[in-house]
């Protein structure tokens, strides 16, 4: 019989368990073997969003970012699966416009935008009707935009799986992940976009290396990837707004406490890849790690709760830093009238491991 993940996280109401949230955990050295895991790290994964720093490298060693004079921030944003806030509608349209690209080309759509509640609610009360541009993936689609732009290459079904530009992102996610090509399985995302499957175990060695692109990169084909992959990350640690968001966004939250130590990127249905500096680890390097819920939570509580639990077991978070991620480490539930009735709380201990490869 399959043995069933183990509990992460639990959500409890008073004094009765109501939910249990089940996954999967694997933390990677800098020698890319790995360090501490729970689970299975060969569980099976879509990157979704998760892809988008490795695939955005196309862009930049296209020349794009050069040719349309795109700025850190702008980087940082086609990387990000932001929160549809007007920073990262302005910041969006101001790059779209600099290339002369109208954002009524954005094929990402409108489904569940703007992530961010307080925008929603304005836009509800102005009686205005969100567009693909408050798209959390809309960054991801413009520089795809901008990069057909840039090569010529036809802008209308930029998105379609065989476009040029798809190709560029999909041999670029390769080259990141050190597999050929043709052997990566795919499937078709929210946004209309390829995503592809990789065990939790490649994605926490790909984020290894984003984490530190030169002293990571051992093979020819990776440290082309060096100049792109460095620029990509600096530029995401250097705004981390425009990664999530100004509010209840985790992957910005933990940008802002490690003060440039992480590199978070979240996907949907629960992952996320956390590439952690050496800044944060001192003698020991670099390190990935990657974190999958396998119900995908919905709620939104326990992959944060999770992911900030791991960290904190592997040493990469201080008290101070733990207090002030406390509403994503035990998420509370609240009461109409605001008092606490229930609370998330991660249940797990990983193991120390350091025999997988």
């Amino acid at each position: 019989m399959p043995v069933a993940p183990p509990v992460l996280v639990e959500t409890v109401r008073g004094q009765i368990l109501e939910a249990q949230h089940r996954g999967h955990v694997v933390q990677v050295g800098a020698d890319g073997a790995v360090e501490a895991a729970l689970g299975d790290p060969g569980s099976l994964v879509p990157l979704r969003s998760c892809a988008k720093p490795f695939g955005l490298v196309a862009f930049v060693e296209a020349g794009a970012a050069e040719a349309f004079r795109v700025t850190a921030p702008e980087l940082a944003i086609m990387a990000a699966s932001h929160s549809g806030e007007d920073l990262h509608v302005r910041t969006i349209q101001g790059m779209l416009r600099r290339a002369g690209i109208s954002q009524t080309l954005l094929g990402c759509g409108s489904d569940g935008a703007p992530l961010d509640r307080l925008t929603a609610i304005r836009l509800t009360r102005d009686g205005e009707r969100p567009g693909p541009i408050r798209h959390m993936c809309s960054g991801q689609h413009a520089s795809l935009l901008m990069l057909s732009k840039h090569a010529g290459w036809p802008l209308d079904d930029y998105w379609e799986a065989g476009h040029p530009s798809q190709v560029a992102f999909r041999l670029a996610l390769a080259r990141a992940f050190g597999v050929p090509p043709e052997s990566m399985t795919t499937a078709v995302d929210s946004c209309g976009l390829l995503t592809y499957e990789f065990s939790l175990l490649e994605v926490a060695r790909a984020f290894l290396l984003l984490a530190d692109p030169a002293g990571v990169a051992a093979d020819a084909q990776r440290r082309r990837l060096v100049p792109a992959l460095t620029r990509i990350r600096d530029a995401m640690l250097a705004a981390p707004d425009l990664i999530g968001g100004s509010r209840e966004r985790l992957d910005t939250a933990l940008m802002k406490v490690s003060s440039g130590g992480f590199v978070a990127k979240g996907g949907a249905e629960a992952l996320r890849g956390v590439a952690i500096l050496s800044s944060v680890r001192g003698d020991r390097g670099a390190a990935g790690m990657a974190l999958k819920i396998e119900d995908g939570d919905a709620g939104g509580r326990a992959a944060p709760a999770a992911t900030v639990e791991a960290l904190r077991q592997i040493g990469a978070l201080g008290a101070e830093a733990l207090r002030r991620l406390a509403p994503y480490h035990h998420p509370p539930a609240h009461d109409p009238s605001g008092r606490v009735i229930g609370e998330t709380r991660p249940r797990f201990e990983l193991a120390p491991i350091s025999e997988l490869r």
